[in-house]
């Protein structure tokens, strides 16, 4: 009698003890395949979301690494499960390209108060440029003119990304193709001439986005500031607001979000919570880019600063989890 009743009792434990591991690892037994960037600067908030994965027993895939309409495509059509970089304003059409809500959705919001746009070096604001159409003119436009053909060279965007489209669509509407180049290639090599020029006391124009190193190494309202448009016109018509710190930037004011396949949210709904849930600072993010430009921009490194944010942000980290864990039950 003795030894059914602690039989059934040790199976009991058992069984108590495998339901509570279940339900703190929900994810148990499932790999989760993500799609990065190439840019090494949006592995930060990857990072922590595979952590966050992970603590809830998933096991990430190798990423595959893509340009961001391929990225789209790439959970369209059920190569990845999830990315959480994509901009709720400026990826929308690739969204929609990819087959939209029919096969996918836009989680939460994981970073707010995006920016975009165009700036230039402060003194050649300060001297009276601050609006994009004011490069029309021929003789405005020579100032910034890096390869002597007369027109102004704007450090732009990458094919692929999104920003291009809006670039290459203003240039036209605000009448700019005679007077302003848009170099296109590797934003990195392009920027860094950029920032050297500035330092030498050039005049320069460039495209860029936060949350990005760029803004610390060139700083709005120091050494840079950020230009107006004439009016806002988007490549698909839209009214979105582009309007940051009363200038009218060009570009919408967005949001970073996560987009994961339909498929997936519904078979693991742990991780469809988490993904609504996670929210981190953009200015986190900057700064950790910023140690990344600064040489800190190894696999180890980037590691090191999820492990980092997550200890220091713990209680809502933990919180997270619960979320994702009460949402599996």
């Amino acid at each position: 009698m003795f030894r059914m009743t602690f039989v059934a009792a040790l199976s009991a434990s058992t069984m108590l003890a495998s339901a509570a591991m279940a339900n703190d690892t929900p994810g148990a037994g499932v790999t989760v395949r993500p799609v990065l960037p190439t840019q090494i600067e949006e592995f930060f908030q990857h990072k922590v979301l595979f952590r966050a994965l992970e603590d809830l027993g998933y096991e990430i895939a190798e990423p595959n690494e893509v340009e961001y309409q391929t990225i789209h495509l790439a959970i369209g059509t059920g190569d990845a499960d999830f990315t959480a970089v994509s901009w709720n304003e400026l990826h929308n059409a690739f969204f929609e390209e990819s087959g939209g809500s029919a096969v996918m959705t836009k989680v939460g919001t994981l970073l707010d108060g995006a920016l975009q746009g165009y700036l230039i070096d402060k003194a050649t604001y300060d001297s009276g440029v601050q609006n994009l159409g004011d490069l029309k003119d021929p003789a405005v436009a020579a100032k910034f003119d890096a390869d002597g053909d007369g027109k102004a060279d704007l450090a732009g965007c990458v094919p692929g990304w999104g920003c291009e489209r809006v670039i290459e669509h203003q240039l036209t509407e605000f009448g700019l193709r005679d007077t302003v180049t848009h170099n296109q290639g590797s934003y990195q090599a392009i920027i860094a001439d950029t920032i050297a020029r500035q330092a030498a006391g050039d005049s320069v124009l460039y495209y860029t986005w936060t949350p990005y190193w760029v803004s610390g190494a060139l700083v709005p309202g120091r050494d840079v500031e950020w230009l107006s448009v004439p009016y806002t016109s988007l490549p698909d018509g839209g009214d979105a607001n582009t309007t940051f710190d009363g200038k009218n930037l060009g570009f919408a004011v967005d949001s970073i979000r996560v987009v994961a396949r339909n498929d997936f949210l519904e078979a693991n709904p742990a991780a469809a919570k988490l993904f609504e849930v996670a929210k981190i600072d953009i200015n986190d993010v900057s700064a950790e880019n910023k140690m990344i430009a600064d040489g800190q921009s190894s696999m180890a490194d980037i590691d090191r600063h999820a492990d980092e944010w997550i200890a220091a942000h713990q209680a809502d980290y933990d919180s997270w989890l619960a979320a994702a864990r009460a949402a599996a039950e």
